[in-house]
């Protein structure tokens, strides 16, 4: 085109854009590269002039690869994935399972709980604040309360309803001596309690509220399939403070506290203070296991090393108390040698259920119903569980004898010695 058709074609007022796309051929003979041109045909703009059209840089592809390199489709060389090198093999998951939240657990189960508030008439008008309220901020609101109902405040703890009608377990260090007794549910209901009867031996109570309609009840379960390291989750009122739960596991069973005869107690690390007596220790699936009773404490608040009385234990005299009002143990009447090697018979009280069987003084006890015999703390706890009347199997060596003395279980004294 020469410059008068370019002149012209300008006055026109036609814009010819070429758009040169450059394709370098690298070929072996030392071609030159080829350009190839495309016309775009655009309308001219009559306001403003138009913006200058965007370069676009040449695209150069090679038509022939490095010997051993790896293309795409349109042979442009790829890089080879980068492979991460293999993590180090962990050991097994010993622990597969374990609650992410313990809400809906707390959900299921706290409706069933109940604070205990226990009152004691005072007519000498002395302060007994109780020494887990001592120095507390309730102290002050317990006192205001004494002084406007002319009562004491001198215990505070918790209990869990195992049953619709209003039956209520707790401790019975929680409410032995009171002479009111009164129960909050979860929900700030407040109900006035009696005393359906109580068991020394075991420190449990059996209270009773009167509600017209069916209450939140929990059940339970079996602490004998309880291990060491489940997870435990304890409800209760400590301090007086109101309903609250905590978590841990079961540190031991088996403990033996020298209370009394019966003593078997799962300690728990699941923090337990003053006013948590009395309250549940559930296992994962909502069910009791154990019933709080004791801490061990330098400084009057929870170190991790809580006790709970097992519901295997616990629910047959719940279950006792219920129906007659108090729970009866056995008793043989006899002291126990707790050698390193055997449990042998020190002492054999006069008219009692274990002289009337045949046992003698320096008897070796092997065997009691065909389970053997490997402390005196288990022998204790056989006769203190066995119902009085029943008769229990003996084996037993004498000298160089081994005999078999069926021996019935009497019932056990008020005055015995654990």
């Amino acid at each position: 085109m020469n410059r008068t058709l370019q002149a012209a074609a300008i006055g026109a007022g036609t814009a010819t854009v070429v758009t040169v796309g450059l394709m370098l051929a690298l070929r072996g003979h030392g071609n030159s590269p080829q350009s190839v041109v495309h016309p775009v045909e655009q309308p001219q703009k009559s306001a403003a002039m138009p913006a200058p059209a965007p370069k676009l840089l040449p695209t150069i592809i090679p038509d022939r690869t490095v010997a051993g390199e790896s293309t795409d489709a349109h042979g442009i060389p790829t890089q080879p994935a980068v492979v991460p090198a293999p993590a180090p093999a962990l050991p097994p998951l010993l622990v597969k399972y374990g609650p992410l939240s313990f809400a809906p657990l707390v959900r299921q189960v706290i409706p069933a709980v109940v604070n205990i508030a226990i009152t004691q008439n005072s007519p000498d008008g002395h302060d007994h604040i109780p020494p887990q309220i001592r120095g507390t901020p309730l102290e002050k609101r317990y006192r205001d309360r004494m002084k406007r109902q002319q009562e004491e405040m001198v215990g505070a703890g918790s209990g869990f309803i195992v049953d619709p009608s209003g039956i209520i377990v707790t401790n019975r260090h929680v409410v032995g001596g009171a002479d009111k007794v009164v129960v909050s549910l979860s929900n700030g209901h407040e109900m006035p309690a009696r005393l359906l009867g109580a068991d020394p031996l075991t420190d449990i109570a059996v209270i009773k509220v009167d509600s017209p309609e069916p209450l939140p009840h929990v059940t339970w379960g079996d602490s004998q399939q309880t291990d060491i390291g489940d997870w435990i989750l304890v409800a209760g009122n400590p301090f007086g403070f109101g309903s609250s739960v905590t978590a841990g596991i079961v540190s031991a069973v088996g403990r033996d506290l020298g209370i009394g005869s019966l003593d078997d107690f799962i300690q728990l690390d699941a923090p337990i203070n003053p006013g948590n007596s009395g309250g549940p220790a559930f296992n994962m699936r909502g069910q009791v296991v154990a019933v709080n009773a004791a801490i061990v404490t330098p400084a009057g608040g929870s170190v991790g090393i809580g006790f709970g009385i097992p519901s295997e234990i616990v629910a047959p005299i719940v279950a006792e108390i219920e129906a007659t009002g108090h729970a009866e143990h056995g008793w043989l009447g006899i002291t126990l040698d707790d050698g390193d090697t055997a449990i042998g018979i020190a002492g054999v009280d006069n008219g009692g259920p274990a002289q009337k069987g045949g046992l003698r003084r320096g008897d070796i006890v092997t065997q009691v119903d065909n389970v053997p015999v490997t402390s005196a703390r288990m022998l204790l706890r056989s006769i203190a569980a066995a119902r009085p009347g029943v008769v229990l199997s003996f084996r037993i060596r004498r000298g160089k004898q081994s005999l078999t003395l069926p021996i019935h279980i009497g019932p056990r004294p008020q005055d015995a010695d654990d």
